[in-house]
């Protein structure tokens, strides 16, 4: 189901009959079809009889407030949108409310442009969700990606999965992951498959810079708005406007910078430093992180505020070791990439070489990979990468492992010691055997039968 194949429905729970009406024609007018219901119980009573697309739902209600209401609405269809609307002297309990699950909130008066790119984005979430019900159910699998990434793996094709999804959508996106995964490349996919794909790919690396400069780097300045700014400056989310902005390492950030970003996230515009004009922007927010930022919301390091405004899907991306069966696919691709760059012939990678990069635990992930494929191909001498020139890290995994198997011939003879030592590891437990490597267990159950190992299991 998507807003392009049905009306969208949108409950609107208020006790003020005008402002239901308001709110009932406005809707009328963007396409959108109202249901209109009086207090908090009428809304729970149609929530329960009927499906909508996403509710909005005023706070204070005689019968049953709107934070009683969504309690019950959430644990009724956990997967449906609310949006709360709010005097600003309750703010803190939409807030309260976006903990327990909420989507959003708004204050009172509202403002209609940021309204409806609330509501249009609450609908995008409300889509992703079905759509990631409907992967976990194995149902309409989504189009395939124009992707760059590589990986075959059962973690790879989930994650490939869902980008198929999300991208299409307005959602906001949180990345996370371990450092060198790859986050950047899936927000770049997410970008390249999106109706933006026309427009700007903005990277930030909140990380690398100061708060004083990341403040003019992301909201540009006014010239004289400090030492050394002789001209006005566009700031990256401005540069984005119409496309992607991406922000890399957001758990990096100070409370102050959490602050300034929040409100381009609200309300959708800003002001360069030392300026008073306001400048309306239209970005897709993607953010990463390799942090916990759920932890760092409790240890009251981020924002609670600005870390449920990113996290309106999250995309994990996996660690190398959980996806060990892409390590051959990464080390072709890296081969081909640094012989050409560097002008070198790489006729094979020996299989001891390629049986040590199977194996080792890459704390440093994908990036590591390729920087010590790199180092590689550079040091290497004649026509073939052989484990020589690996770093010494992995080099030192020469000599390890049980002893009773040979050093393998062949790329398939690596896969079946790696399959042979996991399994044994796993003490011959399938199930656990197929996650560590990355597959499913129908695949291993073949591979099992392909090198005549089902009998040792």
């Amino acid at each position: 189901m998507t807003t392009k194949e049905k009306q969208v429905t949108i409950l609107v729970v208020d006790d003020e009959q005008v402002h239901r009406y308001m709110l009932s024609s406005m809707f009328r007018e963007w396409g959108w079809r109202c249901v209109e219901a009086d207090d908090g119980r009428t809304a729970v009573e149609a929530v329960a009889k009927s499906d909508y697309d996403a509710v909005l739902m005023d706070v204070r209600m005689a019968r049953m407030d709107g934070i009683e209401a969504f309690a019950r609405i959430h644990a009724l269809k956990p997967a449906l949108p609310v949006v709360i609307m709010t005097a600003y002297s309750s703010v803190d309990d939409a807030v309260e409310a976006m903990k327990h699950g909420a989507h959003d909130y708004l204050t009172k008066p509202l403002d209609f442009d940021r309204l409806r790119l609330t509501l249009t984005r609450a609908l995008d979430h409300h889509q992703v969700e079905e759509k990631r019900h409907q992967v976990q159910a194995g149902e309409n699998r989504g189009k395939p990606l124009s992707s760059t990434i590589i990986g075959t793996s059962t973690p790879m094709e989930e994650l490939l999965e869902m980008i198929s999804y999300v991208a299409a959508t307005e959602a906001t996106v949180l990345i996370t992951g371990e450092s060198g995964t790859g986050k950047e490349l899936v927000a770049a996919e997410l970008h390249k498959n999106s109706d933006r794909h026309d427009g700007p790919f903005v990277k930030v690396n909140c990380a690398a810079l100061a708060e004083t400069l990341l403040e003019s780097e992301l909201f540009g300045h006014e010239k004289g708005a400090f030492t050394g700014a002789d001209r006005r400056r566009e700031g990256k989310f401005v540069q984005a406007n119409g496309g992607t902005l991406f922000l890399d390492e957001i758990g990096e950030t100070t409370q102050a910078m959490q602050v300034k970003m929040l409100r381009v996230l609200q309300e959708h515009e800003l002001q360069r430093v030392g300026g008073e004009e306001t400048i309306k922007v239209d970005v897709r927010i993607l953010a990463a992180t390799n942090r916990d930022l759920a932890a760092e919301v409790k240890a009251g390091r981020f924002r609670e505020d600005l870390y449920y405004r990113l996290n309106v899907v999250t995309l994990s991306v996996p660690p190398l070791r959980e996806r060990k069966g892409d390590v051959p696919l990464l080390v072709t691709h890296f081969v081909r990439k640094f012989a050409e760059k560097n002008r070198r012939t790489v006729d094979t990678v020996t299989p001891r070489c390629m049986e040590l990069l199977v194996g080792y635990g890459w704390p440093g992930n994908v990036r590591e990979l390729e920087n010590a494929i790199e180092r590689g191909v550079i040091l290497m001498r004649g026509d073939q990468l052989s484990e020589k020139s690996l770093p010494l890290p992995i080099q030192k995994q020469q000599g390890e492992g049980t002893g009773a198997i040979a050093p393998p011939a062949s790329l398939q003879e690596a896969e079946r010691l790696l399959i042979l030592q996991t399994l044994e590891e796993t003490g011959g437990n399938k199930s656990e055997a197929a996650r560590r490597l990355g597959i499913t267990r129908k695949t291993l159950q073949n591979k099992l039968q392909r090198y005549d190992l089902s009998f040792k299991f």
